[in-house]
């Protein structure tokens, strides 16, 4: 069963769903909307970045980002998580390649990962509306609730970090910059060589006059 927003509010209260911290505004029919949160790192910046000093992050074209969100969420045994990007990033071109499962059991904060497939930077701003969280009533409680390696994770560690700024190979961001170069190369190229093509006879010429002119003295 999927909790609408007055499940979703009665559920927080009780404290079988925590979201910290809890806005009224964020609630929607049948989601909850999370915000971009403090920390992010991207393959162009290969840092991490303070979005509470910055204001917001930007992932440049062909960019992959990881980006943490600002609410604290810790579910029930009997409760499980999807989430999926807002509408209006999806619509400027990003995608998601995080998730989209939340466990019941789970708790700390998602760390979402992004990656930009238009040729345009997309910003994102501290506090923005980023993800949708939907939740999920099991039957019954589960008997094996999460304990995996992200339980009770709040910010970014060294080794999501590590992943983003110091993978090896080319990022895509890099590669599309490298291609955008190549074709500016090859059109100066393509330029020069057709403004050679009036002078082509003159050098034809001026050559096998030097060839005659070797074979005569040799």
């Amino acid at each position: 069963m999927i909790l609408n927003a007055q499940q979703i509010r009665e559920a927080h209260i009780s404290g079988d769903i925590l979201i910290e911290p809890f806005e009224e505004k964020q609630v929607q029919a049948a989601t909850y909307d999370l915000r971009v949160g403090e920390q992010g790192a991207t393959t162009t910046t290969k840092k991490l970045v303070d979005l509470r000093k910055t204001g917001y992050i930007l992932v440049a074209p062909g960019d992959f980002a990881i980006v943490s969100v600002l609410e604290e969420i810790r579910l029930g045994s009997q409760y499980a998580g999807r989430f999926g990007l807002r509408s209006k990033y999806a619509r400027k071109g990003l995608i998601a390649t995080t998730g989209p499962q939340i466990d019941p059991g789970f708790h700390g904060r998602l760390i979402v990962g992004v990656t930009n497939l238009t040729p345009t930077a997309v910003s994102l701003p501290h506090g923005d509306d980023f993800v949708s969280i939907e939740f999920h009533k099991l039957s019954e409680p589960t008997t094996k609730p999460y304990s995996g390696p992200f339980q009770g994770k709040m910010e970014l560690g060294p080794d999501e970090i590590e992943m983003v700024t110091e993978g090896q190979g080319m990022a895509l961001s890099e590669i599309l910059t490298t291609m955008s170069s190549l074709s500016s190369n090859v059109a100066s190229l393509a330029s020069e060589v057709k403004g050679l093509k009036v002078s082509v006879p003159l050098i034809v010429g001026v050559g096998v006059t030097l060839i005659a002119i070797l074979v005569a003295i040799k």
